[in-house]
């Protein structure tokens, strides 16, 4: 009974989508907390590298953009429940995250994982590792057996070395380089984790034909050179 009632509303779903100047609406789902892929600006708006690819993605497919903050621990469920239309948070394909939804082609390479602490000497395998939970780096740490302390926010793992109560932090290259920049007491270590398959966008899985948009648009940047254009502008990663 629940998968016929599951299924009837994700049908529904798709079949409902609402119309703006004649293009379906598709609700974007981000977490609005994670610079530079996507972060809440001083007018109170999404922005940062995603906002601008994910606009731009619609455009290509003819589709209209609403964008929707979500806490990242609940962001996979929360799709799935229909809360949003997409996923476009920095997130990693997975063996694991394919299990519960689809994912888009990848729209950026692997990012390179890196550990940032207060002191260059620390050895990450016998230390204490924060890193946010449900991330493809958690799951790292894990699997190795390291001792690891788990966030519900990115901001809180930096603290939580800042304050003593982690030895690291071990997180998207991108996200900590600004961090490590501007803060004199944190450095990066020189190791380095490349984890993960690139990051796509997040569907339901009943949401085929919204895929293949989305899949097509990609390609149409990758094809055009405007990807790799975005992805040096914010400083994401390597370009394809």
């Amino acid at each position: 009974m629940k998968s016929i009632l599951m299924t009837t509303v994700a049908v529904t779903l798709t079949a409902t989508l609402a119309m703006a100047d004649g293009h379906s609406v598709v609700r974007m789902g981000t977490e609005g907390a994670y610079p530079p892929w996507n972060f809440i600006n001083d007018a109170g708006e999404v922005d940062g590298f995603e906002r601008e690819l994910g606009d731009e993605l619609c455009s290509r497919a003819e589709l209209t953009c609403e964008w929707v903050t979500n806490e990242w621990d609940s962001i996979i469920p929360n799709l799935v429940s229909g809360n949003y239309d997409t996923i476009i948070a920095g997130m990693s394909i997975t063996d694991e995250r394919d299990e519960v939804i689809d994912f888009t082609q990848n729209y950026t390479l692997p990012d390179p994982s890196s550990y940032a602490a207060t002191s260059a000497d620390v050895d990450v395998e016998g230390a204490v590792i924060a890193a946010q939970t449900n991330t493809i780096q958690a799951a790292f740490v894990a699997e190795k057996g390291w001792t690891l302390v788990e966030f519900a926010t990115p901001e809180e793992t930096v603290a939580a070395v800042k304050n003593g109560e982690a030895d690291a932090v071990l997180a998207d290259q991108s996200f900590l380089a600004a961090i490590v920049e501007e803060d004199a007491d944190l450095v990066f270590l020189e190791r380095e984790e490349l984890i993960g398959g690139g990051v796509g966008m997040g569907v339901r899985e009943s949401d085929g034909e919204l895929k293949a948009k989305f899949d097509a648009a990609i390609q149409s940047m990758k094809d055009d050179g405007s990807l790799n254009d975005l992805i040096t502008k914010w400083e994401i990663g390597e370009t394809f």
